[in-house]
């Protein structure tokens, strides 16, 4: 299985061997697959989150590729996005499902605040004074709060208004999933 992946990335790479093919590939896109239906280009069954990589020189892509093949690639970067993925699916999920969402590790990091606020998630509008990095700032100082029972329902609303105006419509809009068929 793993010989076949392995072939493949070096295959369609400019670069020969292993260590330095593996440094030409990116991920381009990611979904999650509800009913476990595909495998990895390594044979790997029922993957739940199905990735293209791209080539960057080649522009050659692979699908799906489990998370497992990609972290074989061992860079860190892969890894980081391969964990914000899993992370924005998981919110999506929740907002999706009418759960509330408490700003706190079960749904957030202080990696995935950062990813919301270097991808625009946070519009500029009167209410962080035309800096969407006040919200930025702010989601951060409360998420790093030892003590969750001293935020005020002010700050509660303001938390639920960025989840359900700035990043629900991110959300909806970078993510696909693929629902179980009837």
């Amino acid at each position: 299985m793993i010989k076949i992946y392995v072939k493949k990335i070096i295959d369609n790479s400019h670069a020969k061997t292993w260590d330095d093919a593996v440094l030409e590939w990116g991920i381009y896109n990611c979904e999650e697959d509800e009913s476990l239906t595909e495998s990895c280009v390594c044979g790997k069954e029922n993957l739940r989150y199905l990735y293209t990589i791209i080539n960057r020189i080649t522009n050659y892509q692979l699908h799906p590729i489990g998370s497992v093949c990609i972290k074989k690639f061992k860079r860190g970067d892969l890894n980081a996005e391969i964990a914000i993925n899993e992370q924005l699916f998981k919110i999506l999920k929740a907002v999706e499902n009418k759960e509330y969402i408490s700003l706190d590790s079960k749904y957030f990091s202080k990696k995935l605040l950062r990813y919301f606020y270097d991808n625009d998630v946070f519009q500029k509008n009167s209410y962080n004074n035309g800096d969407a990095y006040n919200d930025y700032i702010f989601l951060l100082n409360i998420f790093n709060k030892r003590n969750k029972d001293n935020i005020t329902a002010n700050q509660h609303k303001k938390i639920n208004a960025l989840i359900l105006n700035n990043i629900k419509p991110y959300l909806k809009q970078k993510l696909s999933i693929r629902k179980k068929s009837l």
